[in-house]
Formats: structure tokens, C-alpha cells, sequence
């Protein structure tokens, strides 16, 4: 079976087209499913900026159908992979904005810190998005949301996502295993710092909204309890602006 979007029986005017060479300035002729072209006068290999390569990227099956992915495909397939991810996310937890809000903010603050660190974004993200993906099983079953309770079956839910979405097995298993790990271990990657520190800021901000942290309490916590240098930058950020006029203590 072929792909719709390569059957030129459903192509429509502008299917074939014309684009300037980005380095002599020669017109080359594109069609709409070629991934790349070679300039006949100066040999230069580009990209098909008309191309829509978003389902390749995620795709299982998009060497098969693209055939010669270019290397900016591939270097985009796992960037690409975190935007289906929080997808799946959301449809999982439906109407329950609260957990859609907490793993979005806890991916936001591990781009950054994962950024910083130098750490994989596509791993990193992807088990922030679903660092907690058992909530609603945990309080169904156990009527808590304990760490221990979350770790039984979050990584057999993150696995099943992954796998629908065509992940690579090496970026499952590290998924899984950050999701099925809620408390640091002795030997923890980047990777893993990264998502332990936004969900650690997350929480934090949303107890210290709830109910002010002393401010000195508040910078001994982040000296003491983050496992990156650019974890306890960004929760220095986030956290003690106008901390110190705070005085109420957390319990």
C-alpha cells in the first residue's frame, strides 16, 4: 500500500515545483514527496523545504516510505518524538488538567535544565511528560499517589506509548527507567538529575504558593536537595523571587 502522500494520484496543482539552490542559486525541480535533491551544477544536497516531514519523523516505517531520510530528518526524529509524547500524555489523563499542568511545567523546567547539563532532550522530556503517567491507576488501586505506588506501573504505561509511537528501544528503556525510579539513586544520569529537579521545582512551587517557605529554609533546600548545578539555578529563579519576605514555614 502506498502512502497517499506519495500517490501522485492525489496530487494537486504545486505538486511539482521549482527552488533555488541555497548555494549557486540555480532553480531545481522538486516534487512534493522528494526529500532531497542534488544540484546538477554545483552538487550541492538539500533539503525539500516544501516537505512536510512531520509524520517521518516519528514514523517506524519512514525509511521504508522516504527511503533516503536526510540527515536533518534524522537528526529531528527523536526532537519530534517529546511533541507526540505530551500528546499522549494529554489524552491519557483527559479532563484531568491538574496532572496535564504539573507534567508540563516539569517538562519546561527539565528542557531547560537538561539543556544546561547537556543531556538528551528527547529522553528527557519524554519521561518528564510521563514521569507520572500512573497517577490515576495509583489512586484508583491504592487511593494514594506515593512515589512506590507510581513506580509499579508507569514504565509499562510509558512503554506502551513508546512503542505505539515508534520510539527506538534504547530511548524506551532509559524512559522507563526514570519513570519507574521517583527518588534518586547513588548513580543517576544527567538525564534523570534533569527530571528529578523539575519535578522537584514543581512541587516546591506549588507548596510554596500554597503555603510560603522561609526564605532561608528555602535555600538550604535547594543546596541540599538537587542533584544539578542547573537545577538549583532555575530554582533559585523560580523560587526565591520575593522569597524573603515570606516567613510562614512549610511543615
Amino acid at each position: 500500500m502506498k502512502c497517499p502522500g506519495q500517490d501522485t494520484r492525489y496530487w494537486k496543482s504545486g505538486a511539482i515545483f521549482d527552488v533555488k539552490c541555497p548555494k549557486c542559486g540555480k532553480n531545481i525541480e522538486f516534487f512534493k514527496d522528494d526529500s532531497t535533491r542534488t544540484c546538477r551544477d554545483c552538487g550541492h544536497k538539500f533539503i525539500n523545504p516544501k516537505m512536510d516531514f512531520g509524520c517521518a519523523a516519528y514514523c517506524q516505517y519512514a525509511a521504508q516510505c522516504v527511503e533516503d531520510l536526510p540527515l536533518e530528518l534524522l537528526a529531528k526524529r527523536e526532537d519530534l518524538l517529546k511533541d507526540r509524547v505530551a500528546l499522549e500524555m494529554k489524552k491519557y489523563f483527559k479532563r484531568d488538567f491538574k496532572k496535564i499542568s504539573h507534567a508540563i511545567k516539569v517538562a519546561h523546567y527539565a528542557e531547560r535544565i537538561g539543556k544546561s547539563e547537556g543531556g538528551n532532550l528527547a529522553v528527557i522530556l519524554s519521561a518528564a511528560y510521563l514521569h507520572d503517567i500512573d497517577l490515576h491507576e495509583a489512586e484508583r488501586e491504592h487511593h494514594s499517589n506515593a512515589a512506590n505506588y507510581l513506580e509499579q506501573k508507569g514504565p509499562i504505561i510509558a512503554k506502551n506509548i513508546l512503542i505505539k509511537l515508534g520510539a527506538n528501544e534504547k530511548l524506551i528503556e532509559e524512559v522507563c527507567d526514570i519513570v519507574g525510579h521517583h527518588h534518586p539513586r547513588p548513580e543517576e544520569t544527567i538525564n534523570s538529575k534533569a527530571v528529578y529537579d523539575a519535578d522537584l521545582i514543581t512541587n516546591l512551587e506549588k507548596k510554596h504558593d500554597e503555603k510560603p517557605i522561609n526564605f532561608e529554609r528555602l535555600n538550604s533546600m535547594i543546596e541540599k536537595l538537587f542533584l544539578t548545578k542547573s537545577g538549583q539555578k532555575e530554582a533559585r529563579k523560580v523560587l526565591l523571587k520575593g522569597a524573603s519576605c515570606r516567613t510562614i514555614h512549610l511543615h
